[in-house]
């Protein structure tokens, strides 16, 4: 049995599967916050290119991947598929472990699949400057690097937590041409209205859209870029599941449960989203999305109209929510401390199709580290939530005595994240479970935006 299953650079999806055009219940409009009407493609003029609204709003089921797109897709696409044999033997499991590895892009993530298409999208229509957040530093590094292929400027504001823990991420966007900031930054009034608040505020995702928000929409040159959450954003991650699938066949087995780690749903959406379409024709498979204890976003949060950001600057978004104000632990998986999901992932967990489990950060680094001790990778901390989950149901089938086939996404490496490591090897790294309480705090603010 081989270790690893590779496509031909000829085998890169030629389209992004669009999971809209067969889901049974689909996910209700954003709303305009001051009249909760459905938006229209004139609200989102101001921060999206007209491409980018049109995927956003589409009911198409397959939607054609630009050529200049999938040329650049080849630097790296398609990524491999490994078969963890030396995990399975150390868990003495009958189950068969596979991951679809993303950290093989130049940026190290899955991210560039997308920041790459919105990079063209916006050159292609006249853009010169793109704004975005980023929470551990994979976005940025992404769209840093997409820019740079297009011929665009990149301004990234950065956690602020995250800009101090992980300074090799903000060197590789310099690297790339990339301006990064931290936030919450003094360059903005949504940055300046929250360190008066909190002069000492580690920051958020959700600050940092903010921040970003007010930058694209105050220039005529900028436009505003996101990593996740929205359904363009998973759209163009459908090339991981793509793939796998192929890969998957040429292994022999299909996925009795595909597994990822989930923070806004990009990475989990990428995965999981074309094997749903098999789901929605009967196949057997289940899905499970791993998020942090400390940002328990599908497990304590409530399905219900919010902002993407802070401050308030973006529509009303139907998803689970921990709410606006949700201020984030300073834990090193920084991609998954986001207070909302994806609305099309929220919609899948409240039909049941998707199933979602909370994880310590102490077990998710013991985690990481076995893989690495195994299969010689060290992921990135964001991705290690989906080795606990993919070990947690590897020992399951081994008390059961059942074979099972398990598929995880390791959406990328952790090079630039050794600090979290070393926190962890050195004692020092600390449980924190998000109190109930906080979120019912947190959650109190949202009331007023339902329609």
């Amino acid at each position: 049995m081989p270790t690893k299953f590779l496509l031909p650079e000829d085998r890169i999806p030629t389209h992004w599967y669009n999971v809209v055009a067969d889901m049974p219940h689909r996910p209700p409009p954003p709303l305009h916050p001051g009249t909760k009407k459905p938006i229209g493609p004139a609200d989102l003029a101001p921060i999206f290119p007209m491409a980018v609204i049109e995927q956003e709003v589409s009911d198409q089921r397959w939607i054609p991947i630009p050529e200049a797109v999938r040329e650049v897709y080849a630097l790296w696409r398609p990524t491999p598929l490994h078969r963890a044999k030396r995990l399975e033997e150390a868990l003495g499991t009958p189950a068969h472990i596979y991951y679809k590895y993303e950290g093989t892009s130049p940026a190290g993530s899955h991210k560039p699949n997308t920041a790459l298409p919105q990079a063209y999208y916006n050159k292609q229509e006249g853009v010169r400057r793109l704004a975005t957040e980023t929470g551990a530093g994979q976005w940025g590094c992404a769209l840093s690097l997409a820019c740079r292929i297009f011929g665009l400027e990149c301004t990234v504001y950065m956690v602020r937590v995250s800009y101090d823990q992980k300074p090799y991420r903000r060197l590789m966007m310099e690297t790339w041409g990339g301006t990064v900031i931290p936030s919450p930054s003094n360059a903005t009034a949504a940055g300046r209205r929250i360190l008066e608040q909190d002069p000492a505020s580690l920051g958020s995702l959700g600050v940092a859209i903010s921040e970003a928000v007010e930058d694209a929409a105050s220039r005529e040159d900028t436009k505003y870029s996101l990593g996740s959450v929205l359904n363009h954003v998973l759209l163009h991650q459908t090339v991981i599941g793509q793939e796998a699938k192929a890969q998957m066949e040429l292994a022999g087995e299909y996925p009795d449960v595909v597994i990822g780690c989930h923070g806004g749903g990009s990475n989990y959406g990428g995965l999981c989203l074309p094997f749903v379409a098999d789901a929605f024709t009967g196949k057997k498979v289940r899905f499970v999305a791993v998020e942090p204890a400390a940002c328990p976003t599908l497990t304590k949060g409530k399905v219900a109209y919010d902002f993407g950001d802070t401050v308030g600057l973006t529509p009303l978004v139907r998803m689970h929510t921990l709410g606006h104000a949700f201020a984030p632990p300073g834990i090193h998986a920084g991609g998954l401390r986001y207070h909302g999901a994806a609305p099309l992932i929220s919609q899948l967990v409240e039909d049941g199709l998707i199933a979602a489990r909370a994880v310590r950060q102490l077990d998710t680094f013991e985690a990481a580290v076995q893989f690495a001790r195994c299969e010689g990778i060290i992921p990135a901390p964001e991705s290690a939530h989906a080795i606990r989950g993919a070990i947690d149901e590897a020992l399951e089938a081994k008390a059961e005595g059942r074979p099972r086939v398990i598929l995880f996404g390791l959406s990328g490496h952790g090079h630039f994240d050794l600090s979290a490591y070393d926190a962890y090897l050195r004692g020092r790294l600390e449980d924190y479970d998000y109190p109930a309480e906080d979120v019912d705090e947190s959650l109190a603010g949202i009331a007023q935006l339902q329609p």
